[in-house]
């Protein structure tokens, strides 16, 4: 038997990792944020009076690496943590399965 496959099934990588957030418009709604999106939309000439959340990131990646390496970082080991505190339900969990079934499978015998 062969398995067929829709080629729409499948999602590419760049659109499996694509982050919308990037693509917003900043909102200038507080007094640091308004200063942020002139410096940005100065930095990159922007005719339109438009600026993302991703020309923001590149901008403080070229500028102050340092403060977007800290957040990265902290990201990075905040996700870690929650892998492993994944691992160990997922592991209760399998183990709890596992238990209940052998359990069933004695009562039937």
């Amino acid at each position: 038997m062969t398995a067929q496959t829709n080629e729409s099934e499948f999602v590419s990588e760049q659109a499996a990792t694509a982050n919308p957030n990037l693509n917003l418009k900043a909102c200038p709604d507080n007094q640091l944020k308004s200063w942020l999106i002139d410096y940005v939309g100065q930095k990159h000439d922007n005719e339109d009076d438009d600026v993302t959340v991703e020309m923001i990131v590149e901008t403080i990646a070229k500028e102050f690496p340092e403060f977007l390496l800290a957040v990265a970082e902290e990201n990075w080991i905040r996700g870690y943590r929650q892998a492993f505190i994944d691992i160990e339900v997922g592991e209760k969990i399998y183990k709890d399965q596992v238990e209940a079934s052998s359990n069933d499978s004695e009562q039937t015998e």
